[in-house]
């Protein structure tokens, strides 16, 4: 036997030995390990480097720190409402609040997020009126500013951002930037540079630790927060670039959700903030959970929220669970937002589940996909839920970005997670929930009004599809797990 004739043979019992430790000692989804099947054996050598990179399994080893937040309460504060929930004794602010305990009780176990009830919601869907407003809050700020994105950008607003931080921390303001290392890679090392030299504190998630090879490049860290004084809290889809003003011209118009908070539910923005940071940083550069990153203070709103976080460190999905509990609860109406749209089969069969029991759902997706190969995945799943009922709209004013689920007009989640794999398994990310009419039916008012800008995809018109479309659809929803 020749020598390639041994390679060979070493790379089949390697790919052998792979698939043997991805089937029976990791604790994978079904279809995510027969996508990895299919890759491992059809191209071993690349398949091998590809699953290094990208199919290792992160460890559920602590990558964030719980310890310290005895000093403010907040497991105790955790721990008094689950008790109160099971024991009917909560004391809800109002009727629409503690007729979804079931949801609320859900993410306080599975993520300990805590429930607070005087928040003041201010949303946006303009990239230019949400930047004013944050710079505007960043401008008067008078202690300190944690601010984390999955990308910034060294164009136009991201030197606006730049400059205005540099500002604040000459000010002798405490200021402190997260950034992704996967999402800011066109990033100039000058930029961070600039904020590093003027005193704000800088800190790359999951960089990698070897030249051109990251074994975490996979797991990226796709929150956008921005704390203020710990008394105003930014959440939701935007992040930080020319484009999300849209400026643009391959995406045009940028429509995006983002909401601004003032309230207690800052205090778990600060909590999940000073857990990255500590994550991310080096161990000189740890964070206190201090008094100053929680000020005393009575929000003056009528919102009640909780902050759900989610990670691949975890065995639950928090925020896919509270997706599914929202839409099976849902009695009238489930509208969803979302540029990719790949649920897994639980996802999937609840949402069918819900548009065959006569609920009206409505899901929309961008008309300009910003990847090819995840928009058709998308795409491949539209037909399964038009043929169960649900309406489906194409957004044709430029790019949705938007991440929200509205459910009967009475409750909401706006954040960061996208309705598929990456965002519920692979990426870190954070959402709010909320329990108010208003901010409901003022969400699916904009959801309304969106449609007027959108098209609906008939069952018709989805049967007009190409032999190549089908073709491409049917690859990247085999592979969807993965991508």
């Amino acid at each position: 036997m020749g020598i390639m004739g041994i390679l060979l043979i070493v790379l089949l019992v390697i790919n052998v030995l792979f698939a043997a430790v991805m089937v029976f000692l990791e604790r994978r989804d079904t279809a995510a390990t027969w996508a990895w099947l299919l890759v491992l054996t059809f191209i071993p050598v690349i398949g091998f480097i590809i699953y290094l990179i990208f199919g290792r399994k992160l460890s559920h080893r602590k990558i964030f720190d719980w310890k310290g937040q005895e000093k403010i309460g907040l497991r105790e504060s955790t721990d008094n409402q689950i008790s109160m929930i099971r024991q009917q004794e909560f004391p809800f602010s109002e009727r629409n609040v503690a007729k979804h305990r079931d949801l609320i009780y859900l993410l306080l176990v599975n993520d300990g997020a805590i429930l607070t009830q005087d928040n003041d919601v201010t949303i946006y869907t303009d990239g230019h009126e949400k930047f004013d407003a944050l710079m505007k809050d960043i401008e008067a700020a008078t202690d300190h500013i944690h601010l984390i994105y999955y990308i910034i950008h060294s164009d136009m607003l991201g030197k606006r951002l730049k400059s205005a931080l540099i500002k604040k921390a000459e000010e002798g303001l405490d200021v402190r930037v997260i950034y992704d290392a996967m999402g800011c890679r066109t990033t100039k090392k000058s930029f961070w540079n600039d904020l590093k030299q003027h005193g704000v504190k800088v800190w790359p998630f999951f960089p990698s630790k070897l030249p051109l090879i990251n074994f975490r490049l996979n797991y990226r860290n796709h929150r956008k927060l921005a704390i203020i004084d710990g008394e105003i809290g930014y959440i939701g889809g935007f992040n930080v670039g020319d484009e999300y003003l849209g400026l643009d011209d391959s995406f045009g118009y940028w429509r995006d959700t983002h909401l601004r908070v003032r309230g207690k539910a800052v205090y778990a923005m600060q909590t999940r903030y000073i857990m990255d940071w500590n994550s991310a940083s080096s161990t000189s550069q740890k964070l206190d959970y201090q008094t100053r990153y929680f000020p005393s203070f009575h929000g003056k709103g009528h919102t009640s929220m909780q902050i759900v976080s989610s990670g691949p460190d975890s065995e639950w999905q928090q925020i896919k669970n509270g997706y599914i509990k929202m839409i099976s609860s849902a009695k009238k109406s489930i509208y969803l937002q979302s540029p990719y749209i790949i649920p897994d089969a639980s996802l999937l069969e609840a949402l069918k589940i819900a548009s065959l029991s006569g609920v009206d759902v409505r899901l929309m997706i961008p008309n300009k996909p910003d990847h090819a190969f995840v928009y058709r995945a998308t795409t491949s799943y539209c037909g399964e839920l038009i043929e169960s009922g649900a309406k489906v709209y194409i957004y044709d004013n430029g790019f949705i970005h938007a991440k929200t689920l509205v459910v009967d007009g009475e409750i909401a989640s706006v954040g960061t997670a996208n309705m598929d794999f990456r965002s519920f398994r692979l990426n870190f990310e954070v959402n709010a929930f909320m329990y108010e009419k208003k901010i409901a039916q003022k969400l699916e008012d904009i959801f309304l009004q969106d449609i007027l800008k959108s098209y609906q995809l008939t069952a018709e018109l989805y049967a007009e599809r190409s032999f190549w479309i089908k073709v491409k659809e049917a690859v990247s929803r085999l592979l969807s797990p993965i991508l």
